[in-house]
């Protein structure tokens, strides 16, 4: 008789084809982070190219959060109803001849049109992805493969700054946009090949719970739903002005060359995508071991986020070198919360509504998306100050912590469970 596969005791071949699809969720959100981030490698040319204003280059920073906040929630229920193969294969082409069409866009409508319809191809990307882990990793395992999706997310601003940098240097900012946009098709090969047309890999044992209407009345109440919803604001606050202003910051009030800001930008997102595969597993372990699970992560992400709050330095701090030095201890800080950030929301989370959930926290998160590149515009201004934009951002991080730390306790994540699983 041939028993079935135990918790811990997966067929190997199950195994391979899930680690294979987290390697290719990961260079997809690589991908991703690549065509979104080629605006902010040129933002200074295109402002002198087209001959608009900060506050301009701000709002089409912004126009690509537009639509993919918009569909982050109706995305999540697509993945929890359908799974993820041809909606992702679907959206990867959309995305990746949107990047393209910036290079010949001859007018500032048409670039802000291609940006929306960038933001409509990517909205599938974090939603699917992380239910997909949810789905297939026991909760002391999602450590290591959230870590290693999520270092795309930093690998892949890393890349775009230093070879766009490059590029825009040697050819010029519209090949930068045709050639990324167009090289990323080549993923779609093996993603055909390998994905499972559902979220979850079939096992030879697997019990399916239907998806379940939400009740959002009730999680108005619970205290974890407000922690969560602010500590994705503000932390997305954080990383998306970084994402966004950090390379027109390095070349506006510094001076610095493209291929220097490259390397300023690249090499801290580089460390942190290190620092955060080494926190994702090294929390796993302490799971492992007995410990709680949400505590162990809700510390990992508290740590990170103080870490991150040293951008604040920059007001202090005059020299490009000690520039480079606060970046670096921002963002390899950040780097301890990354991973366990998102881990967290899948352990307070069931698999069946795991879509939705993410689904919401990424439509908050992208609201400071469409706020962070807008607001930072503004305070920039025709002054090219920045000093104020960078204490929003650092402060942000401040407001994350005590939301965290006030309303993400085990009761509240109990509690907010027994709101969205079925009796």
């Amino acid at each position: 008789m041939i028993l079935p596969a135990s918790r811990t005791e997966r067929p190997t071949g199950i195994d391979k084809r899930r680690w294979g699809v987290v390697a290719l969720l990961f260079a997809a959100v690589l991908v991703n982070y690549v065509d979104r981030g080629n605006l902010s490698v040129v933002a200074v040319p295109l402002m002198k190219d087209f001959g608009i204003s900060t506050v301009s280059i701000g709002t089409l920073l912004s126009a690509f959060f537009w639509t993919y906040t918009l569909l982050q929630i109706p995305v999540g229920f697509v993945v929890d109803r359908f799974g993820l193969k041809w909606a992702y294969a679907i959206a990867f082409l959309i995305w990746s001849l949107a990047s393209a069409a910036v290079g010949v866009a001859t007018s500032f409508g048409q670039i802000l049109a291609f940006r929306m319809l960038l933001g409509v191809g990517e909205s599938v990307a974090q939603p699917a992805s992380l239910a997909f882990i949810r789905q297939n990793f026991e909760e002391d395992k999602q450590g290591l493969p959230s870590a290693i999706y999520l270092a795309g997310m930093m690998i892949g601003p890393a890349a775009g700054a230093f070879l766009g940098a490059a590029l825009v240097q040697t050819l010029g900012w519209r090949e930068l946009f045709i050639y990324t946009g167009l090289g990323g098709l080549v993923w779609l090969i093996p993603w055909v090949w390998l994905a499972p047309a559902q979220s979850a890999i079939p096992k030879p044992v697997q019990s399916h719970r239907p998806a379940v209407p939400i009740n959002w009345r009730l999680l108005l109440g619970n205290p974890t739903f407000w922690g969560v919803t602010l500590a994705a604001f503000f932390y997305s606050y954080f990383w998306y002005f970084c994402l966004t202003w950090l390379p027109s910051y390095l070349v506006m009030a510094h001076g610095l060359s493209f291929l220097k800001m490259g390397t300023y930008t690249a090499l801290p997102l580089l460390g942190m995508a290190v620092v955060s595969v080494i926190a994702g597993r090294a929390a796993d372990r302490l799971i492992a071991g007995g410990r709680q699970a949400l505590l162990v992560r809700r510390a990992f992400v508290l740590a990170g986020f103080a870490a991150g709050s040293s951008l604040l330095l920059l007001l202090a701090v005059h020299s490009v070198s000690a520039v480079f030095i606060v970046l670096v201890c921002s963002l390899l800080g950040l780097g301890l919360a990354s991973a366990n950030y998102w881990a967290m929301t899948q352990t307070i989370s069931p698999a069946n509504v795991i879509g939705r959930v993410i689904g919401y926290q990424n439509t908050i998160a992208n609201l400071a998306g469409i706020c962070a590149p807008i607001l930072t515009g503004y305070l920039v201004g025709e002054s090219k100050d920045f000093r104020m934009a960078i204490a929003f951002a650092g402060v942000s991080l401040l407001i994350a912590i005590a939301a965290l730390s006030l309303l993400v306790t085990p009761k509240g994540a109990a509690d907010f469970r027994a709101l969205v699983t079925p009796d």
